[in-house]
């Protein structure tokens, strides 16, 4: 079995989740009972964020590398990132990394593909919704992204960064992100929505609203990785 590295702690709810759930998803493929081996490397968010705050990618793609082989050091064969806003460096971490990369945003694409949908809306953080690593993957297999509104857009990272990251998740919330998705499929001919933060899902548990369905990103990645570790 190949030996997944996990790039971690940002944030760390989503972290936990990972972790359950690839083992979950491992033991459901396997039928020995066993469990899956891997490696988390939890890192700093807040430099992370900081990185981010300054527009500055070249010390963000730095950063990550170093945690990467970190990860590749201690035996991992491929690796991955648990969190959609560090894929805005992605291109380049895949080109220098002694392992394998799984692309969270390219995982979601294929799996946008299979649904046959054409047009999505992006929910995330405001580095993912205003960043061009969605639209450039899905607008090469003819998917369009859009996104919220500026005001609901700052509504989105606000409420992302002060609440979910924290672990703090409101029923007020849920209510405001559900609205958006209304005022969206409104004005909008939405097909779907990527849940493009893994702690949306913590939020936002059902699979669809209004007959919108709900593209988890971190489910997307997780059944990736286990299928890697199983290849």
């Amino acid at each position: 079995m190949k030996t997944l590295g996990i790039i971690g702690g940002v944030g760390p709810e989503s972290t936990i989740e990972y972790y359950k759930t690839i083992i979950a998803l491992y033991r459901e493929r396997t039928s020995d009972g066993s469990y899956p081996e891997f490696i988390i490397n939890s890192i700093d968010l807040t430099k992370g964020l900081d990185f981010m705050a300054a527009g500055d990618l070249a010390g963000m793609a730095g950063y990550l590398l170093e945690e990467i082989n970190k990860l590749a050091r201690a035996g991992a064969t491929f690796s991955l990132i648990s969190a959609n806003t560090p894929h805005i460096v992605f291109d380049e971490l895949a080109s220098k990394s002694p392992i394998r990369l799984i692309s969270i945003v390219e995982a979601t694409c294929v799996s946008a593909k299979a649904r046959g949908l054409k047009k999505l809306a992006l929910f995330g953080t405001r580095f993912t919704m205003q960043g061009t690593f969605y639209p450039k993957v899905f607008s090469q297999k003819g998917i369009e992204l859009v996104v919220p509104g500026p005001t609901d857009r700052d509504y989105i990272h606000d409420k992302y960064f002060n609440e979910l990251v924290p672990g703090k998740f409101l029923p007020e919330t849920r209510a405001g992100f559900l609205a958006i998705v209304d005022r969206m499929k409104e004005k909008i001919d939405i097909a779907g929505i990527i849940l493009a933060g893994t702690e949306l899902p913590l939020i936002l548990r059902e699979a669809e609203h209004e007959g919108i369905p709900f593209l988890e990103t971190t489910k997307i990645h997780y059944q990736a990785a286990v299928a890697e570790m199983l290849s």
